[in-house]
């Protein structure tokens, strides 16, 4: 199917979704609102305890606090047209609102692929340098860093989008996804699109493999502190700060990897679609819980928000 043309160009796209029986698309489409609605709750949370209690004004939080922003908007951007994928089998979407999409969807992406980063560097002071840490993570440098991780996330998805908004679209424009996505856009041109392809492919691995690297480096300093510690519970209590996060860094970045590092061969089955589902649904509505909810400060915080008392016993049992 051509679709309508523009100037010999294609106006819109379809969206294939889940082709799959009514009575299954109902069940994920009543179990995947559940879960963005529950993700919604929890990140504005998270935001909101973060922002009005101050004694969470700290780099650690302050950088907690950018991620849960971050995957609301995250959310915002994808879950919709998931939800949408569930209820109607083909969606149309205009050539500008799918560039749109796909902008804000690059640049979030790999936003948190540098602020991830950013976390596992913070915590690396933490534990390492534990009598440096302010002066090596001054709230100055805070800022700069998550400034910084916005800045580089969208400017690379500007990039991207600069090459493959020049490419032609003269049919056919079925796309086997629930979102426009880079690969399955890459698939539809009719014009010469290796230079997108390596333009992508090289931003792809300095945004998703350099980040990688640093996290790599900052855990396996952490995991040499760790072992240095004489006692069994400070190691136990040292290693629990850090294990939750190492393992959404794990799941985030081997999708992200499996998606995006070699775009040409993507989307040519139906399973990638099931990988971008749990990078975009499963871990935004994980990280709260791993990040946050597990740490006291933020619960008992979090605990006086919800409530609305003044004061909250710290002594608590988590």
């Amino acid at each position: 199917m051509i679709g309508n043309l523009s100037g010999g160009h294609i106006a819109e796209f379809i969206l294939v979704g889940f082709p799959t029986s009514p009575p299954l698309q109902l069940l994920l489409f009543v179990l995947f609102f559940a879960i963005y609605l529950l993700t919604l709750l929890e990140n504005a949370l998270i935001v909101s305890t973060i922002w009005l209690t101050p004694s969470l004004h700290r780099p650690m939080y302050f950088f907690l606090g950018h991620l849960s922003f971050l995957e609301l908007w995250y959310i915002n951007v994808t879950v919709p047209r998931l939800l949408g994928a569930f209820l109607t089998q083909d969606r149309r979407v205009s050539y500008v609102g799918c560039m749109t999409q796909l902008y804000f969807f690059i640049a979030l992406a790999c936003t948190e692929c540098v602020l991830l980063a950013v976390m596992a560097y913070d915590r690396y002071l933490a534990i390492c340098e534990p009598l440096r840490y302010p002066s090596l993570m001054p709230s100055s440098l805070a800022i700069r860093l998550a400034v910084s991780s916005w800045g580089g996330g969208f400017f690379s998805s500007m990039m991207k989008l600069l090459f493959i908004s020049r490419l032609s679209y003269c049919g056919p424009n079925i796309i086997n996804h629930f979102f426009c996505d880079i690969s399955p856009l890459l698939n539809l041109t009719c014009s010469d699109k290796e230079q997108a392809e390596l333009v992508d492919f090289l931003l792809a691995l300095m945004m998703i493999l350099l980040p990688l690297l640093a996290v790599v480096s900052s855990y396996a300093a952490i995991i040499a502190t760790i072992l240095r510690i004489p006692t069994a519970q400070g190691r136990r209590k040292a290693f629990s700060t850090c294990a939750s996060h190492l393992a959404v860094v794990v799941i985030y970045y081997s999708s992200t990897l499996f998606t995006y590092a070699r775009p040409r061969a993507m989307y040519t089955f139906n399973h990638n679609k099931i990988i971008s589902v749990l990078y975009t649904v499963i871990v935004p509505f994980l990280n709260p819980a791993i990040y946050c909810l597990r740490n006291k400060e933020v619960k008992d915080a979090l605990r006086k928000l919800v409530l609305g008392r003044c004061h909250y016993p710290s002594d608590v049992p988590d």
